[in-house]
Parts: structure tokens; sequence; C-alpha cells
């Protein structure tokens, strides 16, 4: 709730919050191959610069299915199993970052070149090796630590 700083006024109002998700999707081949999640980036980013997909749920939809509708939509992969991780406010434009991580059901890629520029699949070496989302000079860089984006990824690392 916020209320109005005039006290002629004293109105009470509550702000609406947005959900948005946010997902990390991953590919465990059944052949015994390395595991990869999929990262996209925007057009706007610096050359170099992937995260984790996400995006605006629609009225009348459930989480589980904006996860797979934003999936399907940027890069064209069905996926399933979408489990919820973590949440992390976002003030810019009220909304709210809901985590998921979801198992992908297809790999081949199709981009909405309108939504991202650029989708990949990376293995764990990949993201080992890649460098901070400032690092100018590193090929793959990851989101800021403080973001519910590289808590993602990082979960990812840590489960192996």
């Amino acid at each position: 709730m916020r209320l109005c700083s005039n006290p002629a006024c004293g109105r009470e109002t509550f702000p609406r919050t947005d959900p948005a998700v946010i997902m990390l999707v991953e590919y465990r081949p059944s052949n015994g191959g390395p595991p990869k999640c999929l990262l996209g980036r925007q057009s706007r980013w610096p050359p170099g610069n992937y995260s984790t997909l996400a995006g605006f749920v629609e009225p009348g939809e459930s989480l589980e299915e904006a996860v797979a509708r934003e999936v399907y939509e940027e890069a064209g992969v069905h996926i399933g199993n979408v489990i919820y991780q973590a949440s992390q406010p976002w003030p810019f434009p009220a909304s709210i970052m809901l985590g998921f991580r979801a198992q992908a059901e297809t790999t081949a890629l199709r981009l909405d070149h309108d939504e991202i520029e650029d989708a990949r699949w990376f293995t764990t070496e990949d993201i080992r090796k890649s460098g901070e989302w400032e690092d100018e000079t590193a090929p793959l860089r990851l989101p800021p630590k403080d973001s519910i984006a590289r808590y993602l990824i990082a979960s990812w690392l840590a489960d192996g």
C-alpha cells in the first residue's frame, strides 16, 4: 500500500505488480553426453552477454504456462517439468521475477529475432569458463552475481 504524502489527500493506493517469469532450460542427453543449458541474448546487450530467457505472464495464464510459452516463442524449444526455484523483486516496471528450471523436450532452436538476437546451448564447461557481465574481454559473459538469472545458472552448475 502507498499513502499520499499530502495531508489533505491521504489517499491509499495499491500499486500493481506484474509477474514475470525467468527460466533456466536444461537438456540432459539420454546418451550420457554433457548437460546443457539454454541462454539467450538481446541485441541491446554488449556482444558476449548471455542470460536465461524471461518474459511477462499474460492474463489468465499460469506461471508454468508462461514459462513454456516464452521459451517456445523466443527459442522454439518445447519444455516440460517446470519447477519453481526462487524470486527477485524487479522494481522497474513494478514486477516480480519468478524463477524456474525446466527440462527441454526438444533442442532445435528457432529464434524470434524481435525478442532475442541469439540463443545457444552451453555445457557446464562453457559456463565455468565464462566471464562476468562487465568483462568486455571475455567471449561469454554471465549476468551479474546479484541477479536471479545468475542464481539460476549457479544452481544448475551446482547440481552438476
